[in-house]
């Protein structure tokens, strides 16, 4: 499963969908467009469709999941994305499909007429096999399994590679300096690209006002030009943000350089750097750079798994690589940067691998590998004496008392004790809020103060006229005070509809006294 909660355009998605992600890409001036990839290979859109860049065929909008069926089966190995926006991608088979903005031929057609949908960029490159994609503002470079590397589209500051400012509207193999090199990795700035090779170069070319081309001037290439300062080492990754640029070497450390009024670069202040500048993370190796050309954010992911960010973070600009709790430098883009799109597409191996939470989730009331059943009202619950000696204290002392392997429940119901247990198993529970009363009873008797609040607070979600007065009850019998304050305020604000249901007419004297009392106290009987 690929977790994508951290990006709200998927926030309507029911969990049994987000289940089946396996790869993602969101996107758009304001974060508001999403990709997806099912494990059934299946291709969804989502969002404001702005220059029909969803690929449906049309310029609606859609706040649910639409299929994109000419994407269905095609396996997505590189996606990219535009500032128009316009969306590229190449396919395990090589091929290169495009759609949305297409102002400035960056759809690779021929054309300046926007698609609506997903288009095969055709020319020069049907005989190549295309492994990487990349996008910059309105400009598409691709790379091939050869090493060599096409560009088109707007070329107004050389983006493109050809020589001319003119823009350019089919794929062109960028040469030059690059011909007979072969390149591995491919990165676009806004108005810049740039191209690794497998002896560790580096070259760009576009754009280069703010020195995100790393040669040491200002002033824009209309071909590849190879950076220098960086002869003798070895880069093996590049990264793109709107005018700056991270690369990082065999050896794991991080050079930067470009535009640096956020503090992008990392290099404790906000001057622009011409040249590429050693960043300092404290003698960490790196294995990751990220960067994305909408946005003036910098990440990076050392060999023990930590991850870096700095420059534009929530609006603050962060001059100094900050040690971050994120397990990934995507979590950076989504929680950090503006706009919060994807700095790359999102993927998760196709190994199945479960987490240990996956894991013990799937164990649980299965007898395979179990060593333990509870028996109750005839039914039987599977369960693992370890786990629940490790997760509940009163199971920590009961079955180091015992050696049985089965034991039967009188005081609590199946769906009630069924819960509880699943509850060890996953942290969560997931009951109706009548059920839950039930499972409140169990928690209070069992000491599980944080299954007591799960409890009360799903029986807060659930609360109606009808079960107000029983909910309240409940939380009376079980000492549960915060409930109780709850339901009660409910009572009170819904008082000449709760006074009228059966619950209310059989509550219990001395509940319905101490009710009265303070209800009136409240002032809910001024009237």
């Amino acid at each position: 499963m690929l977790d994508v909660g951290k990006w709200p355009v998927f926030a309507l998605l029911p969990p049994e969908e987000l289940r089946l992600i396996r790869q993602a890409c969101v996107f758009g001036s304001a974060a508001n467009e999403a990709l997806y990839v099912t494990v059934n290979d299946e291709v969804f859109a989502l969002g404001t469709n702005c220059s029909g860049c969803l690929g449906l065929g049309d310029l609606q909008s859609t706040i649910e999941p639409r299929r994109i069926d000419v994407l269905c089966g095609k396996k997505i190995v590189s996606l990219s994305y535009g500032t128009g926006p316009h969306v590229v991608i190449a396919t395990a088979d090589g091929e290169v499909f495009a759609w949305g903005h297409n102002g400035y031929s960056q759809l690779g057609n021929g054309t300046t007429n926007h698609g609506l949908t997903p288009s095969l960029v055709s020319t020069n490159l049907l005989s190549k096999r295309v492994t990487e994609v990349a996008c910059g503002s309105h400009h598409t470079i691709a790379l091939t399994g050869d090493g060599e590397v096409f560009a088109w589209g707007y070329n107004n500051s050389g983006q493109v590679g050809s020589g001319s400012t003119a823009n350019q509207p089919t794929p062109r193999r960028v040469s030059s300096c690059l011909q007979n090199k072969v390149v591995v990795n491919i990165a676009c700035g806004q108005l810049c690209s740039m191209a690794v090779l497998d002896n560790g170069e580096i070259y760009g070319w576009g754009y280069n006002c703010n020195g995100q081309l790393g040669l040491g001037n200002n002033g824009n290439q209309q071909t590849p030009c190879r950076i220098a300062a960086l002869q003798g080492i070895n880069v093996v990754q590049v990264a793109c943000g709107y005018a700056h640029t991270l690369a990082l070497t065999d050896e794991g450390f991080v050079y930067a350089w470009g535009a640096n009024s956020y503090g992008q670069l990392g290099t404790g202040n906000k001057s622009n750097q011409a040249v590429p500048t050693l960043i300092n993370t404290d003698k960490e190796r790196m294995v990751e750079v990220a960067a994305c050309h909408t946005s003036h954010t910098s990440a990076a992911k050392t060999q023990s798994g930590q991850v870096l960010m700095w420059g534009q973070c929530r609006g603050q600009a962060v001059s100094s690589p900050h040690l971050t709790h994120f397990s990934s430098t995507d979590d950076v883009f989504a929680c950090f940067a503006t706009p919060a799109v994807t700095w790359h597409l999102l993927s998760v191996d196709g190994d199945d691998y479960l987490t240990v939470a996956q894991s013990l989730k799937k164990e649980f009331d299965s007898p395979e590998i179990s060593d333990l059943k509870f028996l109750v009202d005839g039914k039987c619950i599977h369960v693992h004496k370890a786990l629940l000696k490790i997760r509940c204290e009163h199971f920590r002392a009961l079955l180091n008392e015992t050696d049985e392997d089965a034991i039967e429940i009188h005081q609590f119901s199946y769906l009630v004790y069924r819960a509880f247990l699943e509850y060890l198993y996953t942290d969560t529970i997931n009951l109706p809020p009548e059920d839950a009363i039930g499972l409140l009873d169990l928690a209070t008797f069992y000491r599980e103060t944080r299954l007591k609040r799960l409890c009360q607070e799903t029986i807060k979600r659930g609360i109606s006229e009808e079960n107000a007065v029983t909910l309240l009850s409940a939380a009376v019998k079980y000492e549960a005070r915060d409930l109780e304050e709850f339901c009660f305020k409910f009572c009170v604000n819904h008082l000449t509809a709760v006074t009228q249901t059966l619950a209310f007419a059989e509550m219990d004297h001395d509940l319905l006294k101490n009710f009265i009392s303070k209800a009136s106290r409240y002032g809910a009987f001024k009237n």
